[in-house]
């Protein structure tokens, strides 16, 4: 993993934001954790999401998620998001 994704003090800490996830069991949650991840790298809290979701970034079970989230990055000219999302799917 990159290390422009992680925070240096970030060792040891809890997350500091809600990240709205549902029961692991729900349907949604790998839709909802990708999301979770996106934004926590834009925010560069990737450690503190892995933690929250229990996924690391570029889980390969997350892609299709991701794909759609590149797309409307793209619909919606969020370059941020769309370089995010293109760097997960490597």
């Amino acid at each position: 993993m990159s290390r422009a994704f992680l925070r240096d003090d970030a060792e040891g800490e809890m997350p500091r934001r809600n990240y709205a996830l549902p029961e692991r069991d729900d349907p949604d949650f790998d839709r909802i954790a990708a999301q979770a991840l996106l934004e926590a790298a834009r925010v560069g809290e990737t450690q503190l999401a892995e933690r929250a979701t229990g996924y690391y970034w570029g889980e390969p079970r997350l892609a299709p998620h991701v794909e759609r989230i590149l797309a409307e990055a793209e619909r919606t000219s969020d370059e941020r998001l769309e370089q995010l999302a293109r760097r997960f799917l490597r």
